[in-house]
């Protein structure tokens, strides 16, 4: 049934994304410091000016994409929003001794906060190479290009610099986050897309990224973990048996992307079998319908108290995730699923009044936190889903079998 659904879907989500840069263009930029104001209620007022460095990068990178590969948002106001954003960047994010971002930075640029992780420093390379793209110009790419070899440099041969000082403990279970390759996976991408050329030189994080995220499959191949050893294996206790049904869902579009790109048909299959269908089956709420955020693989009540909460993410995620699905397959079952969420999500995630999307709901579907834009929710999940699914939708409305 679903697939005579295909106009309505690309009409309301065309519509959506719309609405959705429209609220950012009309409430987020600062016009003094630059950069943008991250925390936003639900009408767009700034309710706190602290600038967040996720979300700064993730919003050039974002601008630019629109101004990059959708016409309407291919405009000199975007490109130059994209550029405040990015000079902000360049200015303020990184630590001159280390090389490494800010999290957290007052409003003119002052750093408050150090994270011991590498994703300010993923987002801020994704945000330069979506620039040079944008731009043309050459500092842009010379900037993602020295980030991304840092961050293979961190993540591969010294993590010093991103454990700021504090030495392992003797208790400390050395795990790793299926995050890390999927984040890399997904800025090598931008890379590659930026400069195909570069493939030699990344081609081997490109393959050590797949086969750590692939790791993370477990228990025969039944769940997706969150957190394995370094040598791959499950860990003991809470850490070992989380799953982020989110997370592993991303990671699985992330996966399928690039085995199509790569004509790796068994790898394609694993990113749909185990990274999307499962932790699908798995993250459903059939009573209040949604993703569940956390979950324990033994179904033990999971540690985190906002483990119920249905978050936007986690939606826009799986959108992008079973229409890809769809396209490549064309499994009505996959674009079933892809509707089942879209559902969800526009009867309770869409503020089709003043745009945007509530991003933090109550396991019933009730909005939990009022505002559009905080900490950890800016302008990126919600529009990078929109143009993603309205860009497939207008591929299958002009060829709806693989034939």
């Amino acid at each position: 049934m679903a697939e005579k659904r295909l106009q309505e879907f690309y009409d309301e989500i065309s519509e959506d994304l719309t609405r959705c840069v429209q609220f950012w263009l009309t409430h987020s930029h600062d016009n003094k410091y630059g950069g943008f104001f991250n925390c936003l209620d639900e009408n767009g007022t700034v309710y706190d000016d602290t600038k967040h460095i996720w979300l700064q990068a993730r919003q050039v990178w974002m601008y630019a994409k629109l101004y990059n590969e959708e016409e309407k948002f291919t405009t000199q106001a975007v490109l130059q929003a994209a550029e405040k954003g990015a000079e902000f960047l360049m200015k303020f994010a990184k630590d001159a001794s280390t090389g490494r971002c800010y999290l957290i930075l007052t409003r003119d640029g002052r750093p408050i906060k150090m994270q011991r992780t590498i994703f300010s420093e993923c987002f801020y390379t994704m945000a330069m190479s979506e620039m040079a793209k944008a731009t043309k110009q050459a500092l842009y790419k010379t900037e993602a290009v020295q980030m991304m070899d840092r961050l293979i440099h961190w993540v591969r041969e010294d993590d010093t610099d991103i454990r700021l000082g504090r030495p392992p403990l003797a208790g400390e279970a050395r795990s790793e986050s299926l995050a890390v390759p999927m984040m890399l996976q997904c800025v090598t991408h931008e890379l590659l897309t930026l400069d195909p050329s570069l493939g030699a030189r990344y081609r081997d994080i490109q393959e050590w990224s797949v086969q750590k995220a692939l790791s993370h499959v477990q228990r025969d191949g039944t769940v997706v973990l969150e957190n394995v050893s370094t040598s791959g294996t499950e860990l003991p206790g809470s850490l070992g048996r989380l799953m982020i049904p989110g997370h592993a869902i991303e990671a699985g579009w992330f996966l399928l992307r690039y085995a199509k790109q790569n004509g790796q048909d068994e790898l394609a299959q694993k990113a749909i079998d185990q990274f999307m269908n499962g932790p699908f089956a798995r993250g459903w709420d059939d009573e209040c319908g949604g993703l569940y955020y956390f979950l324990d693989a033994d179904r033990y009540s999971p540690v985190q108290l906002e483990w119920n909460m249905k978050m936007w993410w986690v939606h826009t995620e799986t959108m992008v995730a079973f229409l890809m699905a769809y396209q490549h397959t064309r499994d009505g079952d996959h674009l079933d699923t892809f509707a089942r969420v879209y559902d969800y999500c526009y009867s309770k995630h869409v503020d089709k009044k003043r745009g945007e999307w509530f991003g933090y709901l109550n396991r019933d579907g009730s909005v939990s936190m009022r505002f559009k834009g905080g900490p950890w929710k800016g302008c990126f999940h919600v529009p990078r889903s929109l143009l993603y699914c309205k860009q497939m939708l207008s591929e299958l409305l002009k060829r709806p079998t693989l034939t």
